[in-house]
């Protein structure tokens, strides 16, 4: 099979029908053999309804899921990359925003050009709000910054990978959104973007609000931190604990020196613990000591994973 296309989705009854018709108009007229794959994420309309009279109607191409009740984008997406059978796959929303006549190219993209994922890039937007797509703007940028993969548009619903990469990647909690990072720390670093068509909603109303701006800062310093010290945790604790610990017991040492040679020479000096450098000084090596610690336990609770030797292997000969 040429092409698996996954369309998670919640209450979007009134979109499917059109947007079936289009992907299989787009299909059939490029020769490509494809599979829809449809997640609803528990959906409250007739959505599913929809989706059985698809399926009656194209029993070999259509194909489905549905969760018992509203779990996020990113497990509809886990699930549907687990019954992708394509040799490349393809995820859109459904929308009607994203258009099936992008995927062709996106395919060739990655059979001859090489890339192991393509995502696209909606230069032109017509859900053109401010407070949108401002937000957007400085998500993006901070995305590139943080990650260094350069594209315009991560969060993209349309994209195409390669079928090794959804099967090497796992897609939980909000990570839908830096799926490019996650090929990336899986080894898959040929990551391309293509300008796509955007079209304004036809029905309904969007899912997402302005948290998902928060959240999504907040996943982006997670997989971050997962990344450079998810392995090794005690590079990252004991460093920065150990430094304070050190720095606040050097302080200590200060202080009570800075007593002794007061009381040397003759000069009136007040306690040390009426001295609130001496509490800084304490509190510093206390943090430190917690720090250490916080990073000692992490190597242990790492070093019992049943995932600490799980290495992305490419080829075996």
């Amino acid at each position: 099979m040429d092409l698996s296309i996954i369309v998670p989705l919640l209450n979007e009854a009134e979109s499917l029908p059109e947007l079936f018709s289009w992907i299989r108009r787009v299909m059939d007229a490029n020769s490509i053999s494809y599979e829809v794959i449809f997640v609803d994420d528990g959906s409250t309309d007739n959505s599913w309804d929809v989706i059985e009279s698809l399926k009656a109607d194209a029993p070999e191409t259509v194909h489905a899921i549905r969760f018992r009740r509203n779990y996020g984008k990113s497990p509809a997406l886990y699930c549907g990359f687990k019954m992708a059978q394509g040799d490349i796959v393809a995820t859109m929303d459904a929308d009607l925003q994203d258009s099936p006549e992008e995927l062709p190219e996106m395919m060739r993209m990655i059979r001859e050009d090489g890339l192991d994922l393509v995502s696209g890039w909606k230069k032109k937007r017509y859900d053109g709000k401010l407070s949108k797509n401002l937000p957007s703007k400085i998500y993006n940028a901070t995305a590139r910054k943080v990650t260094g993969i350069k594209l315009h548009d991560m969060n993209c619903g349309l994209k195409a990978y390669r079928r090794d990469v959804v099967k090497n990647i796992e897609v939980y909690g909000e990570m839908h959104r830096y799926i490019p990072f996650l090929a990336k720390n899986a080894g898959f670093s040929k990551i391309g973007e293509k300008v796509v068509h955007h079209q304004a909603r036809k029905f309904g109303k969007s899912k997402f609000g302005l948290d998902r701006f928060v959240n999504g800062y907040l996943d982006l310093l997670s997989l971050w931190f997962l990344n450079r010290f998810g392995k090794q945790p005690m590079h990252f604790f004991g460093l920065w604990g150990s430094l304070m610990f050190i720095i606040s017991f050097i302080a200590i040492i200060v202080v009570g020196i800075s007593k002794l040679v007061a009381l040397a020479h003759g000069v009136p000096a007040r306690l040390v613990t009426d001295n609130p450098y001496f509490y800084i000084a304490l509190t510093g090596m206390v943090l430190g000591t917690l720090l250490f610690l916080a990073g000692f336990i992490a190597e242990l609770i790492s070093r019992s994973s049943t995932q600490r030797n799980d290495y992305k292997i490419a080829q075996e000969i």
